[in-house]
């Protein structure tokens, strides 16, 4: 039988895919070259990024030594090779990215689909079951349309799909320390959320937990993400752990990010 929870995850990784799709689906060619606010990234950019993952996800999915290939690509180049497969799709007229794009989404969608449930598919980081990696393409997904919604000073509505992107900032805790080669802490956080509709209260952690991070589940996205920075956010700390991880969350694999410095406009 089909899980339930993994359809309603594809579900929503379709509609932020198609939120996203229509911000740029109709922009003259020249909005393309618009700056977002990663540094030397176009919108562009942004969407051969989400291009590159896609089809690496489709790999994982289905082509386990294509996706090998990849990897060692990418361990031959570790601090360029994001930045050089986004430049390489950017570098494509609009409309063929676009195109290319909108097909390995589909493609992707179909994989996720047909993937085993209980199967672990290799990735940059930890592998993943299908379902987590079709949360892991939404968080993306959303973060990368955040830097083009700024580029074209659009504000969008945020939506209960955040649920997924903040689930994942949540599980990454420990990740966000290993990767600065910082100890994890040695206890569990709780941590409240409001949905964005302001009708539900999203938590993760045991309810007696000491130390706590609460907050718009909107804001604490932004954070994971590094789309902001957390002096301008409304996400708050008790416990010293828990203040420190709000300095460093990511929800992502890879390196550490320089993230945003604050005041930065979104």
């Amino acid at each position: 039988m089909p899980d339930p929870s993994a359809i309603a995850v594809r579900a929503d990784l379709r509609e932020e895919s198609l939120e996203l799709d229509r911000l740029v689906g109709e922009l003259p060619e020249a909005d393309w070259a618009r700056p977002t606010p990663a540094p030397g990234w176009t919108v562009a950019h942004q969407i051969a990024h989400l291009h590159w993952t896609d089809r690496a996800a489709l790999l994982s999915l289905t082509d386990a030594p294509g996706f090998a290939r990849l990897t060692e690509t990418a361990l031959a180049a570790p601090d360029t090779f994001v930045d050089e497969g986004a430049a390489q799709g950017a570098a494509l007229p609009p409309g063929e990215l676009l195109e290319r794009w909108r097909a390995t989404r589909t493609a992707l969608d179909a994989a996720l689909a047909a993937a085993s449930p209980d199967t672990r598919f290799p990735w940059f980081g930890p592998p993943m079951k299908a379902a987590s990696m079709a949360s892991a393409r939404l968080m993306e997904t959303w973060a990368h349309g955040q830097d083009v919604a700024d580029a074209l000073g659009v504000r969008r509505i945020p939506t209960a799909r955040l649920r997924h992107v903040a689930r994942i900032g949540v599980r990454a805790r420990d990740y966000a320390f290993a990767v600065r080669g910082l100890p994890a802490p040695g206890e569990e956080f709780r941590v409240e959320l409001r949905s964005p509709d302001g009708r539900e209260l999203w938590s993760y952690g045991p309810e007696d937990a000491a130390q706590r991070v609460t907050g718009p589940a909107l804001d604490f996205c932004l954070l994971v993400t590094q789309r902001a920075h957390r002096c301008d956010l409304r996400v708050t700390a008790t416990g010293p752990d828990a203040d420190r991880w709000l300095d460093i969350a990511q929800a992502f694999a890879g390196p550490a990010g320089p993230g945003r410095a604050p005041g930065d406009a979104r």
